[in-house]
């Protein structure tokens, strides 16, 4: 049953990146990209402590972690400056759906 747990974890996560992503994108100001970076990265710190206390979760969180840096960079820096660092918000997207899914994975392998 745990694995089943871990693995709608991941599937879930997954789907949360990709709507936050799309909010991302269609939000007409720097504070509702802030706002969406900020719930982002609230709700990815007790993913983190749920992975370090599982022993595979290494992968997937420095997965995440990547991902959060470069997405939540970009973003804020774009919201903040104006600048804009091209694909690297949608690469730290398509990175932590990738530590999401990752999750899914490791989840039913023994």
């Amino acid at each position: 049953m745990q694995r089943f747990w871990f693995s709608a974890a991941g599937l879930l996560g997954a789907l949360a990146v990709g709507l936050a992503a799309i909010a991302a994108h269609v939000a007409l100001d720097s504070r509702s990209m802030v706002q969406n970076v900020a719930m982002l990265l609230g709700w990815h710190a007790p993913a983190f402590i749920g992975l370090a206390l599982w022993p595979r979760g290494g992968p997937v969180a420095a997965t995440l972690l990547l991902g959060l840096t470069l997405f939540s960079g970009a973003v804020l820096l774009r919201a903040f400056t104006g600048v804009s660092l091209g694909p690297v918000a949608p690469i730290g997207g398509m990175t932590m759906i990738g530590g999401w899914l990752l999750l899914a994975v490791l989840a039913w392998r023994r």
